[in-house]
């Protein structure tokens, strides 16, 4: 069985990184506002959320949380592919990087929805399935299985920019704002994350996502509502 969420997984400090959008779509003062984190892991990007002033929940499997869970998040255990537990009105839903691990993601959306607040969105960052590294290693006759990235093994959905939108479209979701992520060539050379030419090198990748998200964007974090009709 697919799982929803890997415990391999930690925060991306990178300026490109999805998590650093993620946060720059919430900023300080949170002023109480309620987020529901689905598929928070440890806690990480939420722990960072309660710390500007949101008021956050978590989600996630028992044996998905190698750590002490931060005591700032309210945890609810859940196996997001046999349902939703109790939950309340939140005005921003995370889904981040967790999605594609998902076997019907789009029946998750559709649970979720009746839990938006009055012009609440969905915050969701997702894979490209249609990067060019991804591209040019499939040509070559590879589908590797990895720990992370585009080929992590748990993944079971392999989606382009217009799957994507596809899925949300069919869970009655549009996209109201899209910024893709670079490759981030940090991760495959950790002991030379913080030097100057992967530095460099990420922000020229950033750079190409923003020219041409469909075939440069690493993952696209999204913003999706429900039409305005009918909301």
């Amino acid at each position: 069985m697919p799982v929803a969420a890997s415990t391999h997984y930690t925060f991306k400090s990178s300026p490109y990184s999805s998590h650093s959008i993620l946060l720059g779509r919430l900023p300080e003062p949170g002023n109480g506002r309620r987020i529901l984190d689905v598929g928070c892991g440890n806690g990480y990007l939420a722990e960072l959320l309660t710390q500007r002033g949101y008021d956050v929940t978590g989600i996630e499997r028992p044996e998905g949380v190698s750590r002490q869970f931060p005591d700032s998040v309210r945890f609810l255990p859940a196996d997001l592919e046999r349902g939703l537990p109790a939950l309340d009105r939140y005005d921003v839903i995370i889904c981040a990087d967790i999605l594609e691990h998902l076997r019907d993601p789009g029946g998750l959306l559709r649970s979720l929805k009746p839990h938006l607040a009055p012009n609440g969105y969905f915050l969701c960052s997702l894979p490209n399935s249609g990067n060019i590294h991804f591209r040019l290693t499939v040509l070559s006759g590879r589908f590797p299985k990895e720990d992370k990235g585009l080929f992590d093994r748990t993944h079971v959905q392999f989606l382009t920019w217009d799957g994507w939108r596809d899925l949300f479209s069919t869970a009655g979701l549009e996209f109201t704002a899209a910024q893709p992520t670079g490759i981030p060539v940090g991760l495959r050379f950790p002991t030379l994350q913080s030097s100057l030419p992967i530095q460099v090198a990420e922000g020229v990748c950033y750079h190409l996502a923003q020219i041409r998200k469909q075939l440069f964007g690493y993952q696209f974090v999204v913003e999706a509502r429900s039409p305005l009709g009918a909301r």
